[in-house]
């Protein structure tokens, strides 16, 4: 086999290196959920066929001759052998229909006769009579729609043809539903007349095709009639949102409402990308609820419009008579040398002019603190844990071991180790990879393995080998091989038969391959697209779902359903999801997210002094690693609580050794369960040791208190000035870190920024370097617990005297509650979230909070939410 494999090498290695629902706002309204093109002949004039979907850029027809046509009451008459055909080929379309392998073709038309044949085109994709994409056509008395997937021929046959009579000469709508799962439909007036199996992908659709109304781009298959609407989807339209569009008629004009929602949306997403991005990061300095410069603040809606001691500073809909123009154009704000820039002072004016639509409760400065461009992800390969668990279910091999010694580390950016832009290949990658794969292939019983996708063991039949290879890699890279990919593969079986190997050496060379392709170690997504939001692809949407709730691929299951098309059905959705969450799997990674979130692998390598801490030793470190694990499973899975409890529940676990640095008396052997309820300093995440060891030896109040804002209150703090001296203050005699901290504040230089933090760890300062409890520091200083808390985004502060009241605070504090929503929402996605997510991200926390607030709740919000649902394209 070693020969074998040298001839088979560079095969290998060449390809190593290879919203939710529709609006039912009104009686007359149209789904407008995945519309891609729409047409409606309100014009009454020109030869320009516009776009109306409001979906990226629009893909308008021309009418090459007008003589042909006429334009009527609302409609386009076709008179004569028309030619009307989009400028460029249609791009938007054929990129969104490949990606989620459904459509929907719609059309309100009144044929001039029921004699025209060929079929006559309706609406055709297509290049000439014999080679399309897909086509909607009359022949005779019926409709017929013809597509081209991998099972049909390049013309799109078999077509799918409706009942005798359906073609008549009276206004009629006719709707082409096709499923992801190979499911057509054809109705006519709302009512099903056909239904077939076409199977196969829209994977050879060609990139070059335009679209066209009433005729082949030849010009050699007209229709005429009345044309008064035409439409086109990326999914499936159900029976009911056919019947929707049915009850709607043929005019296409939106209801007021849904006028007004648009309207509404797109002042919105103004306000929320681009306005309070701007007041955030020039106003909130000087005029947020605890500052209020003037007895203004800007960080909250009711405030900014209530205005400040000069009275109203905004004025909807008038930007000359609004205070906040005013100012910013006098130069007086921002103050100093944060002039505005002319294309945001433009921007301002125009918000403000515009209604000054104010969209959310209050302006954080947490959304608008990070890097956009980090915020998009194209590839996300899978990071080591991910790694481990896609090929123990994939292929039944546990490489956990190997993985972690030949894998370089994950390393963490922007709170977690998962955040794809930090996700890198190197040499040493590619090199680990392949030695991984080929350890794998010789753990594996490849002859098993093999039969489950093909009962053949000859490498000579290329029909079967090909099969054999889209069933095998279909499943290792969780959806279907294109052509090309399979011929690659193919090639490793072609060069194993003529060097006179085995099948079982073809195979295994070939899985091996695949192991190492970027299609296994990346979770790739067909994001180009022109920067809109599309549904996800079915076998996308299985993978984001599986590797979400399971930090693994998809089961057989999942896979069934994105294969069938079922997953575009967000009930059929949501059953998934709940029975994905009953999976062990599920708890699993939902330990993964809290050990990265409070970043609990470095109690592995903590090494604290010995001569002030003689008791610890590495175990203790781990120890306290897995009593978070084991309190967090306790709260979010044993008992189902809502996840802000983790900040005050009267429980925990320890080993005994845990227990007796606490001060707790042991009650048995390994992690044992405590009930803390008469012990009033202990008890939440924050007084346990994993937590508190985050302060050093010295149980800094800075390093604590700034784990309380940023990652459990999720504020948002500068850097210290340049040259400022950053070096730990040790506690001395007659001087305790408390008072080091109060020093620190009473310095206007430093107040600013230390008075926000600091005083949330006052109620920790009684825990040491590494969380055991005293009265008294090691220099005889009595410590205290006593503090208050000021939350990001409120006015006033809140005392608290105690550790077990500073943790209910923030159990019940709204703003943790959004924060651990946030978190988990950042390590499901794997990139950091920003100014377009956040009205999502409220939406989810919304959904969870009806849902209890549990882990369960809010890991299906989050799946359940269009930043799962659907893809942000990368437009181009």
């Amino acid at each position: 086999m070693h020969s074998i494999r040298k001839e088979a090498f560079f095969v290998c290695w060449s390809l190593t290196l290879l919203s939710t629902g529709s609006l039912h706002a009104a009686e007359g309204a149209r789904v407008t959920r995945d519309l891609q093109v729409l047409y409606t002949f309100a014009a009454g004039k020109g030869d320009l066929i516009r776009d109306r979907s409001n979906v990226g850029q629009p893909l308008n027809l021309k009418i090459k001759n007008k003589s042909s046509v006429k334009w009527q009451n609302g409609t386009l008459s076709v008179q004569g052998s028309a030619r009307i055909q989009s400028l460029e080929p249609a791009t938007k379309i054929i990129k969104s229909l490949k990606r989620t392998n459904a459509c929907t073709l719609e059309a309100w038309l009144k044929p001039a006769n029921d004699r025209q044949t060929g079929p006559a085109r309706i609406l055709s994709l297509s290049d000439n009579p014999s080679r399309r994409n897909f086509t909607l056509g009359q022949d005779g008395r019926r409709y017929d729609v013809r597509l081209r997937t991998t099972s049909t021929s390049g013309n799109g046959i078999p077509s799918l043809t409706s009942p005798d009579r359906m073609a008549q000469t009276r206004l009629t709508h006719v709707v082409y539903t096709r499923d992801a799962g190979g499911r057509a439909q054809l109705y006519v007036d709302g009512k099903r007349q056909a239904e077939k199996r076409i199977k196969g992908s829209f994977s050879r659709w060609d990139q070059t095709f335009k679209l066209s109304l009433a005729n082949e781009g030849t010009g050699d298959r007209p229709w005429q009639g009345e044309l008064h609407l035409m439409a086109v989807y990326s999914r499936a339209l159900t029976q009911a949102e056919v019947n929707e569009n049915y009850r709607a008629g043929s005019t296409g004009k939106l209801s007021e409402q849904q006028l007004h929602e648009l309207a509404q949306a797109k002042q919105r997403r103004l306000f929320e990308t681009r306005v309070a991005p701007l007041l955030a990061q020039n106003c909130l300095e000087c005029h947020d609820a605890a500052s209020r410069k003037g007895g203004l603040d800007l960080s909250h809606k009711a405030t900014a419009l209530a205005g400040g001691e000069s009275g109203k500073v905004i004025v909807p809909g008038a930007a000359e008579k609004s205070l906040l123009w005013d100012q910013i154009v006098s130069g007086d704000m921002p103050p100093g040398n944060t002039t505005l820039k002319p294309a945001e002072k433009a921007l301002l004016k125009e918000w403000l002019n515009g209604g000054a639509v104010w969209s959310v409760s209050m302006i954080d400065p947490a959304i608008y603190n990070g890097n956009s461009s980090a915020q998009e992800i194209w590839v996300q390969r899978l990071t080591i844990p991910e790694y481990i668990e896609t090929v123990k279910s994939t292929v039944g091999v546990d490489m956990s071991k190997e993985a972690y010694e030949l894998l370089p580390p994950d390393l963490r950016a922007d709170g977690f180790s998962n955040t794809a832009y930090n996700l890198n290949v190197d040499l040493k990658h590619v090199q680990a990879y392949a030695r991984l794969a080929e350890l794998i292939v010789q753990r594996m019983d490849v002859m098993k393995f093999a039969r489950r996708f093909s009962k053949s063991k000859s490498l000579n039949t290329d029909a079967t080998m090909r099969k054999f290879i889209g069933a095998m890699g279909q499943w290792l890279f969780r959806g279907p091989l294109d052509e090309r990919e399979i011929t690659n593969f193919s090639g490793i079986a072609t060069t194993v038969a003529s060097a006179g190997g085995t099948y079982e050496e073809g195979v295994s060379l070939i899985v091996e391959a695949m192991l190492q392709s970027p299609r296994f170690i990346y979770r790739i997504e067909a994001q180009r697209g022109d920067g809109t939001a599309l549904s996800a692809g079915s076998y996308e949407l299985a993978s984001r779902l599986s590797y979400i709730i399971w930090g693994g691929p998809p089961d057989e299951e999942l896979l069934k359903a994105a294969q069938a098309g079922k997953l575009s059905d967000r009930e059929v959705c949501r059953k998934q999801v709940e029975r994905m969450l009953k999976d062990p799997r599920a708890v699993a990674q939902s330990m993964r997210f809290v050990s990265d979130w409070l970043n609990l692998d470095r109690l592995a390598n903590m090494r604290p002094n010995e001569a002030r801490f003689p008791e610890w030793d590495p175990q203790l470190g781990l120890d306290m690693r897995e009593e978070t694990l084991a309190f967090f499973q306790e709260i979010a899975w044993k008992e189902n609580r809502r996840l802000s409890d983790l900040f005050n529940a009267q429980v925990t676990y320890a080993t005994p050794r845990l227990a007796r640095h606490y001060g707790l008396k042991p009650q048995g052997k390994g992690l044992q369960r405590y009930d803390l309820s008469g012990v009033p300093a202990r008890g939440g995440l924050l007084t346990q040791g994993s937590i508190l060891t985050i302060g050093g030896d010295d149980a800094s109040m800075v390093t604590r208190g700034l784990f309380v804002l940023k990652d459990v209150l999720r504020g948002v703090i500068g850097a210290p000035p340049p040259g400022v001296d950053t070096t730990p203050v040790p506690s001395r005699p007659g001087v305790s870190q408390r008072m080091i901290a109060e020093q620190r504040m009473a310095n206007e230089a430093c107040a600013g920024c230390h008075t926000r933090f600091e005083p949330l760890a006052f109620g920790l300062e009684q825990f040491d370097g590494i969380g055991a409890f005293h009265d008294i520091d090691e220099y005889k200083n009595r410590l205290r617990s006593d503090g208050e808390i000021l939350v990001p985004g409120a006015a006033k502060s809140v005392k608290y005297s105690t550790p077990a009241e500073l943790m209910d605070l923030l159990a019940d504090s709204e703003r943790v509650r959004e924060t651990i929503t946030w978190k988990l929402t950042q390590f499901s996605l794997g990139r950091p979230l920003g100014p377009a997510d956040a009205s999502t991200v409220q939406q989810i926390y919304e959904a969870s909070r009806k849902g209890g607030g549990t882990y369960s709740s809010l890991i299906t919000a989050i799946v359940m939410s269009d930043l799962v649902q659907k893809v942000r394209t990368e437009a181009k």
